[in-house]
């Protein structure tokens, strides 16, 4: 594997490239093993089905963000490259709190992000998708240009503006955020300096939209987050700062990895491809399948025991980091048959992409469209071919985020042959 510090694994490039192949081996030791995170946390990684869900939903692994510095601190192995503190505006959100305080939270957010208010987004989203495959075409027939990269041309593209547009973001500053999303989402492997450069201009550009919001409301979804009521209870100035943040990256991060690693599998599964063209009724368990398959979260954000827990085979003992492997629990051939086998016929459901238990991912329905309408507009309007060797693909660098950094593909236009 690599470099070690104390006997353990340190997760690195080799780790970054295939996951896949060290969870199998970590699954068939034990539920839960320990390693070192890149920058020197010792934590224990779940790598098995039945574990992490119950890691991911028993309270006794715990997120709240307050105690979370002196766990780190109590878990730091080998090295020692200074804590980070983040802009506490970032960190204030329900992803990082248990209940009671999450489950306030909680509450007034979905007053906002209704069901009701997520379909009326498809049309535009369709819109949207409708456009970039334009310019697609565009660029095909006026540069003769046959090669496109699948993220720089829609998979990125596509949830930045919807997120920018459900936060009335102006979107001549979707590349700033792409940038402080990217350092923040790749954190664990990236310089503390940086990472704290990009934390604070992102906090500080939120601050403002919330002011601007509570000041000038209009009927986009981040006005009625500012002013979600429930009994008098509102977010607070802070909590809206950290909201914003938490919808802005985990809702364009995680779409942008669902269809390029969607479109990834397709090209190297010909059989599969061909099978979903075929029959367009199978894009909603394809979806599932490109979720359970290439999860575009590895691995879910770090919670820490507040007792000693037996996991499987394993006690881990009270305030120890625990992550778990999502990408690792959807590949555990005991839940899912022939698990490292891509099939998108596969039974829907199970899977364990968008987390479970009371931290599962509020905007999974949104993600869900988005990857339904890009990948079946994409196959609509084009042939594709890979146009690179699976080999000289590169995966992005860092433990959380599964994606593609490029996706290039030949495209022509359906019926041109």
């Amino acid at each position: 594997m690599g470099e070690k510090i104390a006997g353990l694994d340190v997760l690195g490039e080799e780790y970054f490239a295939d996951p896949h192949a060290y969870h199998a081996r970590l699954r068939e030791q034990a539920a839960a093993s320990e390693i070192v995170l890149p920058r020197g946390t010792k934590a224990w990684l779940v790598t098995r089905y039945e574990e992490a869900r119950l890691a991911l939903a028993d309270p006794r692994f715990s997120k709240h963000y307050e105690r979370f510095p002196e766990v780190m601190a109590l878990n730091r192995v080998g090295r020692d490259e200074g804590v980070i503190e983040f802009d506490q505006s970032l960190v204030k959100h329900m992803l990082n709190m248990d209940p009671p305080d999450h489950t306030r939270l909680r509450k007034l957010v979905t007053k906002a992000f209704t069901a009701r208010r997520v379909e009326q987004l498809r049309p535009r989203i369709q819109e949207i998708t409708d456009g970039l495959l334009d310019e697609m075409a565009t660029r095909s027939e006026v540069d003769a240009v046959d090669v496109v990269d699948v993220v720089d041309a829609l998979a990125f593209p596509l949830p930045i503006t919807v997120i920018c547009e459900m936060l009335d973001v102006p979107m001549d500053e979707r590349d700033d955020f792409r940038v402080w999303s990217n350092v923040l989402v790749g954190g664990g492997n990236g310089d503390g300096a940086d990472l704290q450069e990009a934390g604070g201009k992102m906090a500080a550009y939120l601050a403002r939209l919330v002011e601007n919001k509570k000041a000038d409301p209009g009927d986009d979804f981040f006005s009625a987050l500012v002013h979600a009521d429930e009994d008098g209870d509102r977010l607070d100035p802070m909590e809206l700062i950290a909201m914003a943040f938490l919808l802005l990256v985990a809702g364009h991060e995680t779409t942008v990895n669902l269809i390029t690693n969607g479109v990834h599998h397709l090209l190297r599964n010909p059989d599969q491809l061909e099978k979903l063209r075929a029959d367009r009724s199978l894009l909603p368990g394809a979806v599932e399948e490109f979720l359970r398959y290439e999860s575009p979260v590895n691995q879910a954000t770090m919670r820490f025991t507040n007792e000693d827990v037996e996991l499987g085979d394993v006690v881990i003992p009270k305030d120890s980091v625990v992550v778990v492997a999502l990408s690792g629990a959807n590949r555990d051939g005991s839940k899912f048959p022939d698990a490292d086998r891509f099939d998108i016929t596969r039974p829907a459901g199970g899977h364990l992409a968008f987390g479970h238990g009371v931290h599962y991912c509020l905007g999974a329905p949104l993600a869900r469209m988005e990857g339904e309408i890009a990948v079946g507009s994409l196959l609509d309007r084009f042939d594709i071919a890979p146009a690179a060797e699976p080999d000289a693909l590169k995966w992005r660098p860092g433990t959380l985020i599964r994606g593609l950094e490029a996706l290039p593909v030949s495209l022509t236009p359906r019926g041109a042959r």
